[in-house]
């Protein structure tokens, strides 16, 4: 989901991506949450040998990066949060992500479904088929993990405070999970964040709906903050 951010960014810094459980080649069968996330990318830049590292996520990839700056301030230079979230759900939208959960357990990714999915992801307009084909590929009980780490996202927004490092926050302005009023307070309790990029007709997934901005923004953030 990044491919259009290391096509751009790759010539000038070093750019790594990795697979969280439960997504692309990392598969995982215990439930876990996202402070085991945080973990796993400070297992990563262990192995790497990299001390420090800007950490940069859409949506869940913003939750782990967040709680990673909290357990680990020390090694996260800076944070690039797309489209994400530092508040709890409440009782509706926990049944909401569970009826899907459960949809897609009993009946895989059907034309309805993937749709909704998609509503979800992209704003209208984009060509969504490429992911749903990917989605469709993938086995729906490797979601179960995935789907049960979301419903147990628990409420930061009290302790950003404590987030003391540089951070770009990066919002679609159609984004249907999320409301620009989140990403607006998330970046108010952030200390170091100086700005919220508002992308313009983008939806969830902002930074594939609209790369060239996002790109360009993140450039400038890194060469300030690397």
């Amino acid at each position: 989901m990044f491919a259009p951010q290391v096509e751009a960014l790759a010539g000038e810094f070093r750019v790594i991506t990795w697979d969280e459980r439960g997504w692309g080649q990392t598969s995982w069968t215990a439930p876990f949450t996202y402070y085991d996330l945080a973990e796993d990318c400070m297992a990563l830049l262990d192995h790497l040998g990299i001390e420090r590292a800007i950490l940069g996520g859409m949506s869940q990839g913003g939750f782990l990066s967040l709680r990673a700056g909290l357990g680990h301030p020390e090694r996260v230079r800076g944070l690039v949060l797309i489209d994400t979230y530092s508040e709890g759900f409440d009782e509706q939208a926990l049944g909401f992500f569970g009826g899907i959960r459960d949809e897609l357990l009993a009946n895989g990714f059907n034309d309805a479904n993937a749709t909704m999915l998609a509503g979800l992801f992209f704003a209208p307009g984009f060509d969504a088929r490429y992911w749903i084909a990917k989605w469709r590929a993938r086995p729906t009980s490797l979601l179960i993990d995935s789907f049960d780490c979301l419903m147990k996202l628990d409420d930061i927004s009290d302790r950003l405070s404590e987030i003391a490092c540089p951070a770009l926050v990066i919002h679609g302005e159609l984004d249907a999970s999320f409301p620009v009023s989140t990403a607006q307070r998330m970046c108010e309790r952030l200390p170091g964040c100086s700005e919220l990029l508002i992308v313009p007709g983008a939806g969830h997934s902002s930074n594939l709906m609209h790369p060239e901005m996002v790109n360009a923004r993140v450039r400038e953030f890194l060469r300030l903050s690397a």
